[in-house]
């Protein structure tokens, strides 16, 4: 069982490694025919067809006969688990003919037809493998209960390869070391906290390199690969992280091919925020602390009902908002579709009183049913016809910086008070257009973009995510200390989409220009929230 099938054909899981990363791995963790495997404990938790296993056969048999042992006795330290019956009859077929080969008869390694995940396994020296790639919406709701009843680590919407890690991890002996090749994703998002916590506190992450612009399966997939190798033993802190551009790289490792940057491990975020020269943090400041607003747009948990093209026959004019979608923002074009939310509540924020709407009470008693089965709508069934997300009416007409959360725009959007956003836009609000209209030109530039790569994960093309997370933790120049020249010719590049001179104007290089000095500020944000005093390091001419 491989939970289900893909778009091409193939079963949910199975992505076949090319056989020159399964060496290199191999050579990563010191499986190596020039030592002695005799005693060498390895386990595949995701054996497949026989990729890793076959070569893992082979070295041990070439160490036997460097170093003289009984080769079909040390085959029992390696152990396959395989869940799927069909690739294991395969593997069997595969590792056979491979023995045959060697002139092995009556003699196997330690085969499971089982769910790893729940198998009583020992413990091991190495761990290696290339574990299922089954995203949380493909996994069984019991699976999902199970796998989260045994594993910590498997929480909120973890891939299954969460589940895999955590359960590896805790099967090696003291200073065994694991190398898995998956998605790089648990590196930095929320469902990869608990699995870094994990390794923080019990293990030492040795190093990370990131595949994500080569192929290492035999097939092309979208799974932003990476080679993660990881010890048993008191977390050292320091973790290198190379980034591979061509999988020839990886015949140079640790000679010529150099790590990109170290990974603070024992820290909470291992991916901390490293400035471009000429740029520190005294002379940066955060989004939010220059008193622009960060938030997501609406979700209403049925788009089909509160969004639609043609609701001015269905419904009163009074309960529509135009809203925008990411698909108005596309190609460096802001084009608004047409589309309308239909606004459940008041300018008080109060849900309407339906009987004074008959049109639109007529409308949404034809969806109720759809409507109540929601889970918000099972909460309080009296509120069954309410959005998700609290429409605040007002919000409409406030002027913000519209960002779609995957997007290969080069042009940042303002909205100057027209329409209200969708879930999958996120939006920076301020009340003065022109400080908008400097911020997205500052969110247009190098320096940003450069920022956004190392705090989040990039999207296959390359395009960053401009998600509320990372927003708020980019650094950017502190806008009200700029010289009131640069903020001029700031503003005029950012309305003639010249994103050249952007990036003149914010480059670390040219922030020396400025002296610098230290004010008191009090800064509030949109909603009136006053913020305590803080010291800033601002910005002024020379």
């Amino acid at each position: 069982m491989r939970y289900g099938t893909r778009s091409n054909g193939n079963q949910h899981g199975l992505v076949l490694t090319k056989p020159f990363i399964v060496c290199k791995m191999l050579d990563f963790i010191g499986y190596d025919e020039r030592f002695d495997l005799s005693n060498t404990r390895v386990l595949e938790p995701a054996a497949g067809e026989g990729a890793f296993a076959i070569e893992i056969i082979s070295r041990l048999y070439k160490s036997s006969r460097k170093f003289g042992f009984d080769f079909s006795h040390a085959l029992k330290n390696i152990c396959l688990f395989e869940i799927d019956e069909v690739f294991s009859r395969r593997l069997l077929e595969r590792i056979k003919s491979e023995l045959i080969n060697l002139s092995i008869k009556n003699s196997l390694p330690q085969i499971y037809i089982q769910d790893y995940l729940i198998s009583e396994v020992g413990t091991f020296d190495l761990v290696i493998g290339n574990p299922p790639y089954v995203r949380h919406e493909n996994i069984p709701e019991d699976k999902k209960e199970l796998y989260r009843s045994i594993f910590g680590a498997f929480s909120h919407r973890s891939d299954l390869y969460i589940a895999f890690y955590e359960k590896a991890l805790t099967s090696l002996n003291p200073g065994g070391k694991l190398s898995f090749i998956c998605s790089n994703r648990w590196l930095k998002n929320q469902y990869g906290k608990r699995l870094r916590e994990l390794i923080k506190n019990r293990f030492s992450l040795l190093e990370v390199i990131d595949l994500e612009e080569t192929n290492p399966f035999e097939e092309e997939v979208m799974a932003y690969p990476a080679i993660t190798n990881i010890k048993n033993a008191i977390n050292s802190g320091k973790a290198e992280y190379y980034k591979s551009h061509d999988l020839s790289d990886l015949n140079r490792f640790k000679t010529k091919f150099k790590p990109l940057r170290r990974l603070k491990t024992n820290s909470g975020n291992w991916f901390s925020l490293e400035l471009k020269k000429g740029a520190t943090l005294s002379n940066l400041d955060s989004i939010q602390n220059q008193g622009f607003n960060i938030g997501i747009g609406v979700a209403t948990g049925c788009d089909s009902v509160f969004i639609r093209k043609d609701f001015k026959e269905l419904v009163e004019k009074e309960v529509l908002l135009p809203i925008l979608i990411s698909k108005d923002l596309k190609a460096d074009q802001f084009n608004w579709g047409g589309h309308f939310i239909l606004n459940p509540y008041d300018e008080w924020g109060r849900l309407i009183n339906l009987n004074r709407f008959p049109k639109t009470k007529n409308y949404l008693e034809k969806h109720r049913s759809t409507l109540e089965s929601r889970y918000i709508s099972r909460r309080n069934c009296s509120f069954w016809f309410r959005t998700i997300d609290k429409i605040n009416y007002y919000f409409t007409y406030k002027p913000k910086i519209l960002l779609p959360d995957i997007s290969r725009n080069q042009y940042i959007f303002i909205d100057k008070g027209k329409y209200y956003p969708h879930h999958n836009l996120y939006y920076i609000s301020h009340d003065e257009i022109s400080k908008l209209n400097l911020l997205a030109g500052i969110l247009m530039s190098n320096f940003v973009r450069n920022q956004l790569e190392e705090l989040g994960n990039k999207m296959n093309g390359g395009y960053p995510r401009w998600q509320s997370q990372n927003l708020k933790k980019l650094r950017i120049p502190i806008i009200d200390a700029m010289p009131d020249s640069v903020k001029f010719e700031l503003e005029q590049a950012y309305l003639e989409k010249d994103i050249d001179k952007v990036n003149e104007l914010i480059d670390p290089k040219n922030f020396s220009k400025y002296k610098i000095k230290v004010r008191q500020t009090r800064l509030f944000e949109p909603d009136n929230q006053q913020h305590p005093q803080k010291k800033l390091r601002l910005f002024s001419e020379e």
